[in-house]
């Protein structure tokens, strides 16, 4: 085992993924300047594979490695996107999260080579994205344009657009400030006009439970208005019990008085029908608020809807 002097960080081999690191082992530094670190890179499956996630088992794609990686011994520390760990099931046995860092941008963005905004596209215009939740949503708002499946990290994505296989993107503000190209978003998109998936922005710091040497070193880069939101909006998501092609959206907010919030959508794949709730936390806890939105959802039909989308 390595000493408490070392911890080492493994995540995804993607420029982003490898970006988020870097934002780890720099706040780590400030924090505790006498721990080094090293960084235990792995592709996933869900990195190699380009085509339908659900064959793939969904989200999980991207987390199995580096999960795998830390239960081993191998790594001390997991950094993963929070919209990428499922929710309708427990960590694995054995791991916690030991961490959420301050929130990023929740927000999406719109990439034209040009910088037209959504509404300038034409008819047709092709947009590049293989996200259910964006599909349905622009199916509500712009039904003239044509979404074409595209996956693959952001940078790859880009190339992409580049090489002309898509008219424009949906991509994340906070993924393109971290690649370092935030000068390619043509117009920021509200939470009204593309709602965000569960935990956007949001990094999370996995570690073994029985690991208190290095819980103890990272749970201070944890920020408690993040963990809040987390908290309800993965609640949200295991009792909803979506799966990999569900369009589920939805956000949490922590207000500067301690208010707690929750939004929160379900729509069927072609957009026509879309389940609505917002909630205020009041005496609630997180986990609780999250229950109660999914309830609501549920007692709109979110089941029923779920549960007809093939996956």
């Amino acid at each position: 085992m390595p000493s408490a002097e070392l911890i080492r960080i493994v995540s995804r081999s993607s420029p982003m993924a490898l970006a988020q690191v870097e934002r780890v082992r720099a706040e780590l530094a400030v924090l505790h300047p006498g721990i080094r670190t090293e960084v235990v890179p792995v592709t996933t499956s869900g990195d190699r594979w380009m085509g339908d996630l659900s064959m793939l088992g969904g989200k999980g794609a991207f987390t199995k490695e580096v999960d795998a990686a830390l239960l081993a011994g191998e790594a001390d520390l997991a950094v993963h996107c929070v919209k990428d760990v499922p929710a309708d099931r427990p960590l694995p046995a054995g791991t916690v999260f030991a961490a959420f860092l301050k929130r990023d941008d929740v927000r999406d963005a719109l990439v034209h080579p040009t910088g037209l905004t959504l509404d300038q596209l034409p008819e047709g215009a092709r947009i590049g994205t293989s996200s259910v939740r964006r599909v349905a949503q622009l199916a509500v708002s712009h039904p003239h344009l044509v979404c074409v499946p595209m996956r693959g990290n952001a940078n790859r994505r880009l190339e992409k657009l580049a090489a002309g296989e898509a008219d424009a993107l949906l991509l994340a503000v906070s993924g393109l400030e971290r690649i370092g190209q935030p000068e390619r978003i043509s117009e920021i998109l509200s939470v009204e006009a593309m709602c965000p998936p569960i935990g956007a922005g949001v990094l999370a710091l996995q570690c073994r439970e029985e690991d208190s040497t290095t819980i103890g070193a990272v749970t201070g880069l944890g920020d408690a208005d993040a963990w809040r939101e987390t908290t309800a909006e993965r609640m949200f998501l295991h009792v909803l019990q979506g799966h990999c092609n569900s369009p589920i959206a939805g956000y949490a907010k922590a207000e500067r008085d301690g208010r707690l919030s929750l939004r929160a959508r379900v729509f069927s794949p072609d957009g026509k029908t879309v389940l609505d709730a917002h909630e205020w936390a009041g005496p609630l806890d997180p986990a609780t608020l999250g229950t109660s939105v999914a309830v609501a959802l549920l007692r709109q039909g979110a089941r029923e809807l779920i549960d007809t989308i093939p996956h």
